[in-house]
């Protein structure tokens, strides 16, 4: 496993700073904020791009994941991650997340990105039923699937709680439906444990799916809020032993997004706790 570190974290820090903050703490990896103020796809020229890229080298950076979920640069006054979703009413709207995935796959095609990660659906609308919503956002993906295909990168669902798809039994439900080598699971640590799962015992049955990981702590209230790892309740020794279990090699990401003020002292107290128990 290798260690990295999100640049959701240092939003009120330039992608250059984030990245030389990140590797000087050690970390050996970064997943990139597809949005404000880092690397938001659809104003991102190229100049910014080959910048982008000289910042990974001069720091000796690979990209664990472009994270695509957040999407600060609308600003939706309902919650600036989950809006606008797979699943809103207007039609319109829906297409805003649509293009933005799309430029993502590509932005990380052209970054040498593995994968990208995106909202599992969205919000469930007053009176609209789950299976209905779920229809819908299997409709919507299919453009989007197919890009995944052309541009040879991983579009990774990530479950959330209070979205559409939150659990380990949802998320296989939906994959039910696609029929695809390009669509995979982002399992993020916290989102497993706030909905009720043991991380560790969910994690075997997910295997086949899994492309990347995202973790933090959370409180033994199991409220959604990201905690530096430590701080929590999750027995990160008895996760990442389950992790090793399935062999899996690839991107371990830290997501710290609350720690705007400190994140350098939240990323380095945070490996201090993950790196010895990676092994």
């Amino acid at each position: 496993m290798k260690l990295a570190f999100s640049s959701n974290a240092y939003l009120r820090f330039s992608f250059a700073e984030a990245a030389r903050r990140i590797a000087s703490l050690g970390y050996q990896g970064i997943e990139i904020m597809a949005d404000v103020p880092h690397a938001w796809p659809a104003f991102l020229l190229q100049e910014q791009k080959d910048a982008i890229r000289k910042d990974l080298l001069d720091n000796h950076l690979p990209i664990s994941n472009i994270n695509a979920f957040m999407m600060h640069a609308v600003n939706d006054p309902r919650q600036r991650y989950w809006h606008p979703s797979w699943i809103e009413p207007c039609q319109h709207y829906r297409q805003i997340r649509i293009d933005h995935t799309i430029r993502a796959l590509t932005l990380a095609r052209e970054l040498g990105a593995p994968c990208i990660t995106t909202e599992p659906g969205g919000p469930v609308e007053p009176g609209s039923s789950w299976k209905s919503a779920l229809s819908l956002f299997i409709e919507m993906l299919k453009p989007v699937i197919a890009h995944a295909e052309k541009e040879g990168v991983s579009l990774l669902i990530e479950p959330e709680p209070g979205l559409l798809i939150e659990t380990a039994e949802q998320f296989l439900e939906l994959m039910g439906y696609i029929d695809s080598p390009a669509v995979g699971l982002n399992f993020d640590i916290g989102h497993s444990y706030c909905v009720g799962e043991d991380p560790a015992a969910i994690i075997p049955s997910l295997a086949k799916y899994i492309r990347h990981f995202h973790l933090e702590d959370i409180a033994a209230t199991r409220v959604h809020h990201h905690l530096v790892p430590g701080e929590g309740a999750i027995d990160f020794k008895k996760v990442l032993q389950a992790i090793k279990g399935i062999q899996y090699t690839g991107w371990v990401t830290i997501e710290l997004y609350p720690y705007v003020e400190d994140p350098d002292l939240a990323a380095r107290t945070a490996r201090e706790r993950i790196q010895p128990l990676l092994g």
